[in-house]
């Protein structure tokens, strides 16, 4: 009996790893042999569509033509920024191994990135010339200590970087996580717990969740929470949590520390009408014919060298990135007289996303997740899907990373660069025939979209940098993926007490979406024609005329004033105090004097409402304002801190800012934070249609007149005319 149960605890260990490889595709462990790294394939099961599509009918959909695979073996850097390459990663790898720090010592390596060159160096450099010399950006952990390190590739040499007593952890492994999901299984009491709730261990599916900071006693541990539920007749397992249950495990040594276990009385929900794969639909619905952009003439826009983009009047560099997701770096734009490459921004970036959620209670209060500094919103992108997460002609972008080990492998397909035209106006005018003249203009908007998509667990987050030939760069966040539900008795609304407080909606029986915020911050190291800028609050403020100057009581003025500190420029945006914000070079000007700027355009966002005390957002301080501006700052990237895993909130963007330096004629960085308030509904069950917001830099006065004056409008002799297909046949 004893070789029975060892065999079924190996078999049940066995699928479970099998799940998660297949559910997370960052929880594996990539392979060792490095040719087999050439290929995405290798390292995730979610790297290829096949198996998805090929058990639907070909009538019903036809497989998409998959992007080019590109090997990376012979990758070499052709520009300052580029992301560090296999060749690269592997010597980086090489020399941690026979430094004498890490000799003979267990370690992981937590992030390898390029080390970029100092903004002045990079700003010098012309196509050409040597590279500036190569290091990398190494975060590694070894015998319990966090460590930051420059490798230098050319000479080996490995130097250490004084963190301080700054709190707080690395970003975590893919292999941290996975041992951390599987740590319970080894647990006894967890196992029982499990099978006493009614679900067989071949049916679990676990997650790793991040702890945050409360002030306890276990701050000196690196802490992870799991939590688990049955996947049991559906994909979608995130639908069927085992309320009440959670494990805590020292990431470290793997120890359970903890068994929560509550909540036995509340049901796991039932799977029915939970699986949202098209495959597991009982019927279908085409509510539109089939859309398609044809560009005959092909793309409009070139990738040089693998990351410079080069599309109408913009160019600009684009690498992928472990934490941010995606970096778009040396945005310029083309100006329309003189046909000089003008400097808008030097680099900008995803830098923190703070996901806290509204239930106190004790399975559900630290549930406040930092998913770019904790999880890594880039470790996070998946391979995008052609035809449906971006269309025929998008070039494919793919990112290499490294593992714990220093292993480099591929994630194929990581980003996906496209023109996209929706049928919006560029700009227009009709004269009214009362004038007499004939005039109807009008010009089509076609615009370039950088896109990624990251799927955060359960979450999906779709990230557009889009480029308008007028100068525009708009920034969207689309949320969608699947809710992070709470199991309940309940079945109907009917049953509830007035004084009960579910914390959220009741979506299904024993299903409840639980209240939660998004907010999302962005870097912004805004270069307006040079690295000199200023921020210039435009607020437009009532005015009052007296009576013999004006049959008129009142207007509006525009008033300026330009920050001459930090605490000047942190901005909450008020609906009845409305402001433009610019971002000038005051050495720059128009012809008729104005200076020449860009400014931050708010889109729809939402405010954080915790206590400013409350341990989350001592964290998360940074979503205190929507807008901050700081003097430029290398080592001020991370708007949550370097280390943010269980750190106390003394690094963030609200600490630096609060130090108050001078920014005006100064080199500086614009933060802004787009925000989601999210009651779920109904329709958010099983599986969420995508909500968005974006806001959008804007050029003011940075141009002398309209840049697309003169673009051509659409003939049709341009355009490709495709035939209907007949709807009889």
């Amino acid at each position: 009996m004893e070789g029975k149960n060892l065999l079924r605890y190996v078999f049940l260990l066995f699928v479970t790893v099998l799940f998660i490889l297949f559910t997370l595709s960052n929880l594996s462990s990539p392979p060792s042999n490095t040719a087999e790294l050439l290929d995405c394939a290798a390292y995730s099961p979610w790297c290829t569509s096949k198996n998805r599509i090929q058990s639907i009918k070909p009538e019903i959909l036809q497989k998409p033509t998959a992007p080019t695979r590109r090997r990376h073996s012979a990758d070499v850097p052709r520009h300052p920024l580029d992301p560090l390459t296999i060749p690269e990663l592997n010597k980086v790898k090489e020399i941690i191994q026979k430094h004498e720090f890490f000799k003979n010592k267990a370690y992981a390596l937590h992030s390898v990135v390029l080390e970029e060159p100092e903004k002045k160096v990079v700003l010098g450099w012309r196509k050409g010339e040597p590279l500036p010399l190569r290091k990398a950006a190494v975060v590694a952990r070894a015998e319990g200590a966090s460590h930051v390190l420059t490798v230098d590739l050319g000479s080996g040499e490995v130097t250490r970087h004084e963190t301080g007593h700054l709190s707080g952890y690395p970003t975590m492994t893919v292999e941290d996580m996975t041992s951390a999901t599987l740590a319970p299984l080894a647990n006894a009491d967890f196992n029982r717990t499990v099978v006493e709730r009614g679900v067989d261990l071949a049916d679990l599916a676990c997650l790793p969740i991040s702890t945050g900071w409360f002030g306890k006693s276990e701050e000196e541990r690196r802490l992870v929470k799991v939590q688990c539920y049955s996947m049991k007749d559906t994909a979608n397992f995130y639908m069927r949590p085992i309320e009440g249950l959670t494990v805590l495990v020292d990431l470290d040594t793997k120890q359970v520390l903890e068994i929560i276990d509550k909540g036995r009385n509340i049901p796991i929900p039932n799977a029915a009408n939970t699986d949202y794969r098209f495959t597991h639909q009982n019927s279908y619905q085409r509510l539109v014919n089939p859309i398609s952009i044809e560009q005959p003439k092909g793309p409009s826009f070139t990738i040089e060298d693998d990351h410079l983009v080069k599309w109408a009047n913009w160019e600009f560099h684009l690498k992928p990135d472990p934490r941010a997701g995606v970096i778009i770096s040396r945005a310029m734009v083309r100006d329309p007289d003189t046909g000089d490459m003008r400097s808008v921004m030097y680099k900008g970036l995803t830098s923190e996303l703070f996901v806290p959620y509204m239930d106190p209670t004790n399975a559900w209060y630290f549930k406040t997740y930092m998913d770019a500094g904790e999880y890594g919103f880039g470790l996070q992108a998946m391979p995008l899907d052609p035809l449906n997460d971006c269309p025929r002609n998008a070039y494919y972008m793919d990112g290499v990373f490294a593992a714990a080990d220093g292993a480099p492998y591929v994630r194929s397909n990581m980003v996906c660069v496209f023109e996209s035209y929706a049928g919006d106006i560029g700009w227009r005018h009709s004269e009214s025939p009362i004038t007499g003249m004939e005039i109807r203009e009008a010009r089509p908007k076609v615009t370039l979209v950088v896109r990624m998509a990251a799927s955060v667990a359960n979450y999906d987050y779709i990230v557009d940098w889009e480029f308008q030939t007028d100068g525009l760069i708009r920034i969207k966040v689309g949320l969608s993926g699947i809710l992070m539900v709470k199991g309940t008795t309940y079945t109907n609304t009917d049953q509830l007490n007035n004084q009960e407080n579910l914390y959220g909606t009741l979506l299904s029986e024993n299903v409840i979406g639980v209240i939660h915020d998004h907010f999302i911050t962005f870097y912004l190291d805004m270069d307006v024609e040079n690295t000199e800028n200023s921020f210039v609050k435009v607020n437009l403020q009532r005015e009052y005329t007296s009576p013999e100057e004006s049959s008129r009581l009142s207007y509006l003025k525009a008033v300026r004033s330009v920050a001459k500190t930090e605490k000047d420029a942190q901005i909450k945006l008020k609906l009845y105090d409305p402001s433009e914000f610019h971002v000038v070079n005051p050495a720059k000007k128009t012809r008729v004097g104005n200076p020449v700027g860009y400014k931050v355009v708010p889109g729809a966002t939402a405010a954080n409402l915790l206590d400013l005390d409350d341990h989350p957002q001592r964290r998360g301080a940074f979503t205190n304002n929507q807008i901050w501006v700081t003097p430029y700052n290398e080592s001020e990237q991370w708007a949550g801190g370097l280390f943010v895993y269980q750190s106390h909130g003394e690094d963030t963007l609200q600490v630096w800012s609060n130090r108050d330096r001078a920014i005006e004629n100064k080199d500086i960085v614009v933060w802004y934070t787009l925000g989601f308030h999210h009651i779920p509904c109904q329709e958010d069950f099983p599986i969420m249609p995508t909500v968005s917001s974006s806001f959008d830099l804007k050029p003011v006065n940075f141009f002398e007149s309209n840049p697309i004056l003169k673009i051509p409008p659409n003939f049709e002799k341009d355009l490709p005319i495709c035939k209907a297909d007949d709807a009889s046949a």
